[in-house]
């Protein structure tokens, strides 16, 4: 294992990142702000509680999520996308650089981005409703499983990926639904039955019913169960990598 190729790869994503942060940063800020006018103001003071738990605050853990899977998925994207793109990614392949390095450079990247993200949407969030963190650890676990689990998700799609319009088709049309479905902005208690049976099927429930529970002691499924969905889902996007460079599907053709 090469550190040296890891932190190159690593320094150059973090640097495009930093040469753009007015507009990483700036952006969640005002599109937090609005979900709390939105949201926490005109809708939420039409709510009642939720589990104890006024509806403004309700939605922060949502909210973090539905920006980490998000930031991820198309940072991770976009980053391993423009190599294929400009043809570098055949200097990669003929160095002797190994797939975990590229994967930790590329992955490790997107994740810290997404991490700055929703580190600023946590303070954001604070000027507009009352926080409290029940389980700070367990919080800070479940942002960084997250984030490590859908760049990965996020670099099988820009690998996957033969333009622009199927790089950006998959955030838009599964991971945006998956996360608005997984109970970002409600308990799945309230939704039918039936609703309830087959929203268990979307991975997202688990990473925010685990999340919304370091906050505030409260999921709609047990923390266990949430954390080995986080672990197996991240162990299936690395399988899937791992077996993409074995066999060079997509990078070689």
């Amino acid at each position: 294992m090469s550190f040296q190729a890891i932190k190159a790869i690593y320094t150059h994503e973090m640097l495009r990142f930093f040469r753009t942060i007015m507009q990483s940063l700036i952006a969640p800020v005002i599109s937090t702000s609005l979900y709390f006018v939105v949201f926490g103001t005109a809708i939420g003071s039409r709510m009642q509680e939720i589990d104890g738990i006024s509806y403004g605050s309700f939605i922060v853990p949502g909210l973090i999520m539905l920006t980490v899977m998000t930031q991820a998925t198309s940072n991770a994207a976009f980053g391993i996308y423009f190599p294929k793109f400009s043809g570098t990614i055949y200097e990669l392949l003929s160095s002797p650089v190994g797939f975990f390095e590229v994967v930790a450079g590329y992955v490790g990247a997107a994740a810290t981005k997404s991490l700055f993200v929703a580190c600023i949407i946590l303070a954001t969030s604070t000027l507009f409703v009352p926080l409290r963190i029940s389980h700070p650890l367990l919080m800070i676990l479940f942002l960084c499983m997250t984030c490590v689990a859908f760049a990965l998700m996020g670099f099988i799609i820009g690998i996957w990926a033969k333009n622009f319009e199927q790089l950006q088709l998959v955030p838009l049309l599964i991971v945006t639904p998956m996360v608005f479905l997984g109970g970002s902005f409600y308990s799945i208690s309230m939704l039918p039955t039936i609703w309830q049976k087959i929203t268990l099927f979307n991975p997202v429930v688990y990473l925010i019913s685990g999340f919304r529970w370091s906050f505030y002691d409260t999921a709609d499924v047990p923390v266990g169960i949430s954390l080995i969905a986080v672990f197996g889902f991240t162990i299936l996007c690395l399988f899937t990598i791992w077996w993409i460079f074995r066999t060079g599907w997509r990078i070689r053709s």
